[in-house]
């Protein structure tokens, strides 16, 4: 495998390979650092997800907050980080949900979904280049609009059916 391009979020390698069972193919492949992306639960059960701008698809997307693991950071490192850049919030409680390939056909990006919970202000400074929109709703609204196609992120609807699986399992407290 060569190198063919390098630049600073990914660098993309390609040549002939031998498989297993003897296939020999040629294949390009993403190599990229890995990311994070964070549920924030809110006290009252809603959650907060994000707008983003995605120049891949050339619209907005309604995602969690999430971002690179930086050289150096655990995942953790970079959620808290991300969690802090990304909506001003810190957490107390963190678990790590799920990790996830979300393109292993031609990427080794893995993601690593935390569960952040006793959310508290933490102000940090936002990429320059990120346009964010938080937007906080109950986990109900945002099954429906995941329903409704308008959230199609892999790594939010992984953490939507999670959260909505971890609290059809919870007793419902007396009226």
């Amino acid at each position: 495998m060569k190198i063919v391009y390098e630049g600073p979020v990914f660098s993309v390698e390609s040549g002939i390979l031998a498989e297993p069972g003897g296939v020999r193919a040629r294949r390009d492949i993403v190599r990229h650092s890995s990311s994070v992306a964070i549920l924030p639960v809110h006290a009252d059960k809603r959650i907060t997800l994000v707008t983003q701008y995605r120049c891949a698809f050339r619209q907005q997307i309604i995602e969690l907050p999430a971002g690179r693991i930086d050289r150096g950071e655990t995942p953790l490192q970079a959620a808290k980080r991300e969690l802090r850049e990304e909506l001003g919030l810190g957490a107390r409680r963190w678990e790590r949900l799920q990790r996830i390939l979300p393109s292993p056909g031609y990427s080794d990006e893995a993601v690593t979904i935390f569960r952040a919970t006793e959310l508290f202000e933490s102000p940090g400074t936002p990429d320059p280049d990120e346009r964010i929109k938080p937007i906080t709703m109950p986990l109900s609204s945002a099954v429906k609009l995941m329903r409704l196609r308008r959230i199609q992120d892999a790594k939010t609807v992984v953490a939507l059916l999670q959260e909505k699986k971890r609290r059809s399992k919870s007793p419902v407290p007396p009226r």
